[in-house]
């Protein structure tokens, strides 16, 4: 059977949506000219692009197979010329090439693929973009001062304090003034002493906030792993029902050439 012979033609202009998540799912595209964007919409409103399939390619395939309603949006990226496969005139094709179920099932490999590489980067983003969200001015002055206090510029800046406060205190005993804190420095001590009271909790609230952030990169990672695993489920399943509809139609194939 030729898929040409058992679709029909369809013009689509730019900016067109061929349907949207949770649509019923009653036919498959494949693309003769043109472009056509397949995209998500987060929970946070943003628009995700899943994959944007050009001429050759095919999609909505996937309600299709398993009879559910559509999982994204289609949207024409740049006119474009197609050709609409219904279910029942798909199932017969499929059943009567077997060749396309392997090539079907590739490219839903390649997709999952794809899928698995964006929601990385996604999850990657949405982590620190949540992060970000709930600092307060209070959590940016800490990460600061706990980002100034474990490096080189806080040891070079320190050392050169006190050294500054110990020989200008020294010099003024020499000449016979009076200084502001002579030996053995008791105010300079009671000034390092309050800041390292003051230094120790502020690191400790940045750590907190770290480790926070690697639970949720964490809780993020789980949940792409997971979808990923029910996806490659989903393609195995589809795997499946190809397979049955084919033995099926190889039965009815044997038994009309037995009863000729």
């Amino acid at each position: 059977m030729n898929c040409a012979s058992c679709s029909r033609a369809s013009i689509a202009k730019q900016g067109a949506v061929l349907f949207r998540t949770g649509d019923e799912g009653d036919a498959m595209y494949l693309i003769e000219k043109g472009k056509v964007r397949i995209c998500v919409r987060a929970k946070d409103g943003h628009e995700v692009t899943l994959t944007e399939l050009h001429r050759g390619d095919f999609f909505g395939e996937m309600a299709l197979l398993d009879g559910k309603p559509r999982s994204a949006d289609a949207r024409v990226a740049e006119d474009a010329r197609l050709a609409v496969l219904s279910r029942e005139h798909f199932l017969s094709f499929v059943s009567s090439n077997p060749n396309v179920a392997l090539e079907m099932l590739t490219a839903l490999a390649n997709r999952l693929r794809h899928t698995d590489e964006l929601l990385r980067h996604t999850a990657t983003r949405n982590v620190n973009v949540e992060e970000a969200a709930q600092f307060t001015l209070a959590d940016r002055a800490a990460d600061l001062i706990a980002e100034f206090g474990g490096s080189w510029k806080f040891i070079i800046a320190a050392v050169v304090l006190v050294n500054v406060w110990v020989w200008i205190n020294m010099w003024l005993a020499w000449i016979g003034k009076i200084n502001f804190d002579p030996y053995p420095f008791l105010l300079l001590s009671t000034g390092i002493n309050v800041l390292s009271v003051l230094q120790a909790p502020i690191i400790l609230m940045s750590q907190n906030r770290q480790s926070h952030k690697d639970r949720l990169r964490a809780e993020i990672d789980y949940q792409v792993n997971l979808k990923n695993e029910l996806a490659l489920n989903e393609i195995l399943e589809r795997l499946k029902a190809l397979e049955h509809s084919y033995r099926e139609q190889t039965v009815d194939e044997y038994d009309v050439t037995k009863v000729e």
